[in-house]
């Protein structure tokens, strides 16, 4: 298998190793994957990192060699009704430590919609509350990165492309998750062909159309192969940002033939397992 995407870096969030910074990042070294997407360390939650916090975890990824792609942040990952104001202080504190990490980018959604909610009647509130931000990250010179998943109002292609429409420049940019769109039932060649001017970053997750179950890279309906050929040809250079959600796939025993009894540990072989599917796609093992 020919090799693509060659000249972009493999990123991963690492908290799906382990809790434990200094265990993600024995494993990270161990593969010789130089980028996190810093979400989680040692039990907390990278919104809640002191600056303290912050800048021991960069003193240690600095020291083995590992640096911040993007802080996988939980910003616009709330209700379109809760408190926006509170919000705007969180975002803030992100962009701090966005600058502590030295990385501009910041993973982002666009809101929760009430259940059976027509999307059309939030799409004012949605696109009021998006130009806050946008606002903020252009005083900060940061890039909001955002994520399509399901249940906010950027889950679909249609309503990602809308909101590229309205906010795509320097500070806002898209993330593209396959996993996410199939778990909405969008085909992702179609959403990647909607989308493809505006993607920045990719996140590498696959999935069955059937029942939405995460799957190992290129076994789902992600056409992650199709979508990678593509992106290759484009001349795309930016992060594959490695996000397995396998510790609980039913399919791991038949790819780990010791996986019968889940331990703590099964964490890792899981990403283990996502991380060679993804260097198979690539054609770099």
């Amino acid at each position: 298998m020919r090799k693509i995407l060659s000249n972009c870096p493999v990123s991963c969030f690492a908290d799906e190793i382990s809790v434990s910074l200094d265990r993600q990042i024995q494993v990270l070294n161990e593969l010789g994957i130089k980028f996190v997407e810093f979400r989680s360390a040692d039990g907390t939650g990278v919104a809640d990192f002191t600056d303290e916090q912050a800048k021991e975890a960069k003193k240690r990824l600095d020291a083995a060699g590992i640096r911040v792609s993007a802080v996988g942040s939980p910003i616009g990952k709330i209700g379109i009704e809760d408190d926006f104001e509170a919000h705007m202080k969180k975002l803030q504190r992100i962009e701090h430590i966005a600058d502590i990490f030295e990385t501009p980018y910041i993973r982002m959604f666009s809101f929760y919609l009430p259940e059976n909610a027509d999307q059309k009647d939030y799409r004012d509130a949605v696109m009021k509350r998006m130009e806050r931000m946008v606002q903020e990250a252009k005083a900060s010179r940061l890039v909001l990165l955002h994520e399509n998943e399901k249940g906010l109002y950027g889950d679909n292609a249609a309503r990602c492309l809308d909101l590229m429409k309205e906010f795509y420049g320097d500070h806002f940019k898209a993330t593209f998750d396959f996993a996410n769109f199939i778990q909405c039932g969008q085909n992702t060649i179609e959403a990647y062909e909607m989308l493809k001017p505006y993607i920045e970053y990719v996140h590498v997750k696959d999935a069955r159309m059937a029942d939405g179950e995460v799957v190992p890279s290129g076994t789902g309906d992600g056409q992650l192969a199709e979508i990678f050929d593509k992106l290759d040809k484009s001349g795309y250079k930016g992060y594959l940002s490695l996000e397995p959600h396998l510790a609980n796939f039913a399919g791991l025993a038949n790819l780990e033939k010791d996986a019968a009894v889940r331990a703590e540990n099964d964490t890792e072989k899981a990403f283990c397992v996502a991380y060679r599917a993804l260097e198979g796609l690539l054609g770099r093992k």
